[in-house]
């Protein structure tokens, strides 16, 4: 098979019944790609957080964090499927997904309970802001399906941003 034969071949085979048309499907492809990198390195972040947590309030901060660890993943699936819906591709690696991320990582060797939950609390408002952008690419093109799954993780994503803010405020005004 040449290289002209395959490219062919596969361009049929991710080909996707929809109507919203190559230049939506390329701006709502790109915009969720790099949401979904976002999502997958925040999941591992907070599971980072997660493992390595220590201190008086251990207990209910491991709880909070592995419980949005969960929520982030559970978007991750949804968002890559809607990705091939539309007729896009979808990441491929852990270096596909470093390449897009926005979020940073923190390899520090010990973070503060405290530092933890300030820190995701700012990724996690970063995210909101990330799918705001995405939902607007949303709009432009139409895209009332992807849209509606933006809107149903926004107000997660603020949830949880609310959570970690709180247990940083209360913590913060005991000492």
């Amino acid at each position: 098979m040449s290289i002209e034969d395959a490219k062919a071949r596969r361009k049929a085979l991710t080909a996707s019944p929809t109507d919203l048309g190559a230049q939506a499907t390329r701006d709502l492809s790109g915009a969720l790609n790099t949401l979904l990198a976002d999502v997958f390195t925040l999941y591992l972040k907070t599971k980072n957080f997660h493992w390595h947590m220590w201190g008086p309030h251990y207990r209910d901060y491991h709880l909070l964090l592995d419980e949005q660890a969960d929520q982030l993943f559970a978007m991750t699936d949804p968002i890559a499927e809607r990705v091939r819906k539309i007729g896009g591709a979808t990441l491929h690696s852990i270096g596909h997904i470093n390449r897009l991320r926005r979020i940073r990582d923190n390899d520090a060797d010990l973070v503060t309970p405290l530092d933890m939950l300030a820190e995701l609390a700012e990724d996690s408002k970063q995210l909101t802001a990330s799918m705001r952008s995405a939902h607007a690419t949303c709009d432009e093109h139409g895209d009332v399906a992807t849209a509606s799954l933006l809107e149903v993780w926004i107000d997660e994503a603020e949830r949880r941003t609310w959570f970690l803010f709180e247990n940083c405020r209360s913590a913060e005004s005991a000492r």
